[in-house]
Order: C-alpha cells, then structure tokens, then sequence
C-alpha cells in the first residue's frame, strides 16, 4: 500500500521501511516510550511527530519498536496503518484502563480478548457486527507471561468507547440515558475494564491480516467507588511493561522455532 501525501516517508509517523521491527509495543502515552524502550538493547529515537514517538531496539536479537498511538481509535488506526506499511506484524497494546467489574481491582492487569466497539473508526473499515477480537497468539503469550509473572490479571472483553467524559460524566451528555443503559449493559455482559483504542486496533489488525493484542493496568474502578467499595488508584505501568515484554519474547521465541 502506497503511502499517502509522502513518497519517502510515512505522512504521520516519518518512518519508512528499515526505520522499524516487525515486531511492535504500541503504548498511547508517547512520554511512555522512553521506558518502555529501555527495556531493549541499544535502542533508538528513531522519529518523533505530533502524538507519535518511535524507538527502535533489539529483543533478544530482533528488531522490536516500540511506538505511541495517542488517545483514541483515529490516532490508533494512524499508527497501526503506517507500522504495517513499513512492514511490522506482531503488535501488543501497552495501556491504562479503569475497571468495571467489583473484583477488577486498581494495579490489577487485563489481557483483552475482545473489545465492545464503542468505538467509530472501526465502523470505517469493518460493519458492526464484526466482532473485535485479539490474535489467539498474542492473547496466549499475555496469559503466559502474567501467570509467570505473579501479577494479578484477568482475561476476557474490555468496553472500547471515543470519549472519555462520557463514561465518567455522562450525567452531563444530551444522550446521557443511551450512555448510562449501555454502560449497565455491559456491566451486566461482564466487561472487566474500560479503554479507548483496542477495539479500533483489533479491527484495522483483522482487515490487514496481522496478529494484535492488549494489556491493561487498572488504574481505578469506578464500580467500586460507586458500590461505596475501596477503590485502589495504580498509576504505576512497570508492571504491565514488564508483562508485554516478556510476552513479545515468547513469540519471538515461537516464531523462530516455527517460522
């Protein structure tokens, strides 16, 4: 696929092919680049535009980058688009979310397998009704990865929406009722957490054939405070760096065994 308004470099990210690994952490936060990318072997600034940062390094002697992808599905699909352009495969969602389930605790992981798609991006590539999932790869590696760890996870669907004030103020939105019955529904469905970019990214991942998946920090759990439960606030991601690191391993490991 040609790239669009550049001949040389990608229009969004400025990196071409060569610049990245085809193996890729996707955070949103671009100031959480640097620490992520410390985590490889001799990495590199490789490009630096708007919300997206990129570092390229080593994993155990592959090349692995690691690149930001801002807040929301457009900026998300942007990035994922223009890594697969220079020819990256292998993705892994490194973000924060807010839990929704009463046992989804603060400082707690999620491994997403699927996403509610709350989300419009995805509409643009894919009808509805196609459903958000993670790569069965990846969501494995995640699984190994935290159980190996000792962190406390949980796995199944997170709820994927485009705005964040209508999840925590929908009080205050013209279509509060409409917000406030799908919220309860999926509550009642038992999406563990809240998020803003993995059902956009599972989808545009589905459509150009290459394997994705998340893993989250609970940073809160609104449930809970409105149960009048403690509710723990985690703001500290090393944990869940740590895990998608480990996993981004084993499937280079995997992959190299069966190529």
């Amino acid at each position: 696929m040609a790239t669009a308004y550049s001949p040389n470099e990608e229009f969004h990210l400025k990196i071409k092919p060569g610049d990245i690994g085809s193996y890729v952490i996707l955070p949103g936060d671009r100031g959480r680049c640097r620490h992520i990318a410390a985590y490889l072997e001799n990495p590199q600034k490789i490009a630096e535009n708007r919300e997206f940062t990129t570092y390229t390094g080593t994993l155990d002697g592959v090349k692995v980058s690691v690149v930001s992808t801002g807040i929301g599905g457009p900026s998300a699909a942007i990035a994922l688009e223009e890594l697969i352009h220079c020819g990256a495969h292998t993705f892994i969602r490194v973000g924060t979310s807010g839990g929704m389930q009463p046992e989804v605790l603060g400082g707690d992981l999620v491994i997403a397998t699927g996403a509610v798609r709350m989300d419009g991006t995805g509409t643009e590539y894919a009808p509805i009704e196609y459903p958000a999932t993670a790569h069965f790869d990846v969501v494995q590696a995640l699984q190994q990865a935290a159980a190996q760890s000792g962190n406390r996870f949980h796995i199944g669907v997170v709820q994927c929406k485009d705005s964040f004030y209508g999840q925590h103020e929908p009080e205050n939105m013209p279509v509060s009722a409409v917000l406030k019955q799908k919220w309860d529904a999926w509550l009642g469905c038992g999406a563990l957490a809240s998020e803003m970019e993995s059902a956009t990214l599972f989808i545009v991942a589905a459509v150009r054939r290459v394997r994705i998946g998340s893993i989250l920090l609970v940073l809160g759990n609104q449930t809970r405070r409105a149960m009048g439960l403690e509710d723990i606030q985690v703001h500290d991601t090393t944990r869940c760096i740590e895990t998608a690191i480990a996993a981004m391993r084993l499937l280079i490991a995997a992959d190299q065994t069966n190529p």
